[in-house]
């Protein structure tokens, strides 16, 4: 059997450099994915960057090291697997941000992965969780951006700098 491939899009009321610098900022990361329970970038990384490794553990306790194999700020960045569950022969996943001017931004989010036997007998069940996980990550990653950005358009006053974006 061949690999899955899909893709989720959804549209955020900000700038692709905010959707994306929000999306690849690790102190932000559990604040909005609602599928992690733990993600790090690791060796020592600061921030992410091509060839930069990270750790995730999703809420079902299975966790995963990838590498950044591409890092194209405000419009693209791609990861494969390096280490992770059993299931997974290979494992890609890839943001893509389009500006679509007024401030909005379509965030596109692909998965193309291959699952081991016995695995691969339920790829359609495994593709539909993932696919439903990532539709849900999309919508909360909307609310927290907008969220954020409601929040600083209030007055300076209120004791937020409504420049920064984190």
């Amino acid at each position: 059997m061949g690999g899955i491939k899909f893709t989720e899009k959804i549209i955020i009321n900000c700038s692709p450099s905010e959707a994306f610098e929000y999306t690849q900022d690790y102190n932000n990361r559990l604040k909005w994915d609602t599928f992690l329970k733990r993600a790090e970038l690791m060796d020592g990384a600061q921030e992410a960057g091509k060839g930069v490794r990270a750790y995730c553990v999703a809420r079902n306790g299975l966790g995963m090291v990838t590498e950044y194999v591409s890092f194209n700020p405000p419009k693209a960045t791609a990861i494969k697997m390096t280490s992770g569950p059993y299931m997974f022969q290979s494992f890609l996943g890839s943001w893509t941000f389009h500006d679509l001017g007024e401030k909005q931004t379509e965030v596109i989010f692909l998965y193309s992965f291959k699952l081991r036997f016995p695995f691969n007998v339920a790829n359609g069940l495994i593709k539909r969780n993932l696919q439903s996980n990532v539709r849900r990550r999309l919508r909360d990653l909307k609310a927290n951006i907008e969220n954020l950005r409601a929040k600083q358009a209030q007055p300076l006053s209120m004791g937020k700098d409504r420049h920064q974006f984190s």
